[in-house]
């Protein structure tokens, strides 16, 4: 799954125990944070045992599945010694998601309803907040030691043992038990006068998720999909992390125009590869990022994280309108030819829904083209926990006063408007603005006679 990928959830299995399995064949789907991928078996044979259930979090070297390959057979081998037969180091794996299997497997125990945080809960989480009748304002009070502050499958079951030992702490008196409120007024002890420690009340369920109901009878009502429902929360959550400013500048790119003009159909014939603007402005803007390094930085906590790599992420629309940012690794390194074809099989992976989960990961500052739709200009939302995104307008012929030695006169030139959003808890005006205008100088400075 990449290096960078260290858990996904199990979203459908489509093989069920006892299924023959070719090799290459797809036994289960999962999902990572914005990436849907198809796992594929590595063997042909018979699915024996499936270790991890629908909507399971699983962490990447985790054993999930065990296919029995050719020279045995499943229905006369006692379960035993198919067991033994299991490497030591998959027995040790199986044991060690035990607890974890039975808080899945298990009904819930009440009703809750956690799709109303505005924080990220694993479905294992979940299923074990919804078993121990933990309530979403008491989940949400966690600290996760997790990812991002995530909480795990450790923390939700520490949080689970504390509150179990916490009412037997000290014995309650006859006294004070008689000035508890009814719903919690334990039974006195016979033997020696004193009372029994009370239980805990009962935590009160969730409401159920509202569903919006059509006044006229005419109005559609659609649930949002998994990956909707992500990106909704990843815009909210950074529009409530980071502080929001936007500078904005207007370049003229009449330069770039022209040698993109004049190269397009070269460059494709050689490269079979079409040339658009935008690996040329990647290229400016990863050359930009090594002039202001305190750009390509994360904040967690009160610490500044300064990257070494320059990886950027290139914001693109899924033909369903949900929106997904595959990412250019170590994008400085690459040379403008290596940079378009980096940007084209992204594009193209990304519009076949083909990215895999580390396609979308480890991106240190993104770059989105709202000019696409026709926009003029915009203020993008920074992708967490980027501290910057760079938008890129509609390009435009506009009349414009040329300056030469022999003077200033008007002319058509093509202008675009670059919108520079930046987290303001760690980036000041002087070098958000600063960043954007040596963009906007590179451009102008674009080589008309450069090769590519």
């Amino acid at each position: 799954m990449g290096e960078s990928v260290a858990e996904a959830t199990i979203t459908n299995w489509l093989k069920e125990v006892g299924d023959k399995i070719e090799a290459d064949e797809t036994v289960l789907e999962i999902a990572t944070d914005k990436v849907d991928s198809e796992v594929p078996s590595e063997v042909s044979g018979v699915l024996v045992e499936r270790l991890f259930q629908k909507d399971d979090l699983v962490q990447v070297g985790q054993t999930i599945a065990i296919i029995e390959t050719e020279g045995g057979s499943v229905a006369a081998a006692p379960a035993e010694p198919a067991r033994e037969a299991i490497p030591a180091a998959v027995e040790q794996i199986t044991k060690s998601v035990e607890t974890a299997q039975q808080y899945v497997a298990a009904p819930a125990a009440t009703s809750q309803d956690f799709s109303n945080s505005e924080k990220f809960f694993s479905p294992l989480v979940k299923n074990i907040a919804k078993e121990e009748g933990i309530s979403i304002a008491e989940l949400e009070s966690i600290s996760g030691t997790g990812s991002e502050g995530r909480v795990t499958k450790n923390d939700i079951l520490a949080y689970v043992e504390n509150k179990r030992k916490a009412p037997q702490a000290a014995p309650v008196s006859e006294q004070a038990t008689q000035e508890q409120t009814v719903a919690a007024q334990p039974q006195a002890a016979q033997s020696n006068g004193t009372a029994e420690a009370p239980k805990p009340a009962a935590q009160p369920s969730a409401p159920a998720k509202t569903i919006p109901v059509s006044v006229n009878g005419q109005d559609e009502i659609v649930e949002m999909d998994r990956m909707r429902k992500l990106i909704s929360g990843y815009m909210v959550q950074s529009v409530q992390t980071s502080a929001h400013v936007q500078s904005f500048i207007e370049v003229d790119v009449t330069a770039i125009w022209d040698w993109r003009e004049k190269n397009k159909n070269a460059f494709e014939k050689r490269e079979g590869e079409k040339l658009t603007f935008t690996p040329i402005f990647m290229e400016i803007v990863a050359k930009a990022l090594k002039d202001f390094p305190m750009m390509n930085i994360s904040v967690e906590g009160d610490y500044i994280i300064k990257k070494k790599n320059i990886n950027l992420g290139m914001a693109a629309a899924l033909p369903n309108g949900n929106l997904i940012v595959p990412v250019i690794k170590n994008a400085d390194q690459l040379n403008l030819l290596g940079m378009a074809k980096a940007v084209n099989d992204l594009g193209n992976r990304a519009k076949a829904g083909k990215l895999k989960p580390d396609d979308t990961q480890g991106g240190t500052y993104t770059v989105t083209n709202v000019g696409t739709f026709g926009s003029v200009f915009g203020t993008p939302i920074i992708n967490q926990p980027q501290v910057g995104i760079l938008a890129l307008g509609a390009i435009r012929k506009v009349p414009a006063v040329i300056e030469t030695p022999e003077g200033d006169f008007i002319g058509i030139r093509k202008k675009m408007f670059l919108s520079h959003s930046y987290d303001h808890r760690v980036v000041d005006g002087a070098l958000g603005g600063s960043f954007v205008k040596r963009v906007a100088d590179y451009m102008e400075a674009f080589d008309e006679n450069r090769s590519f």
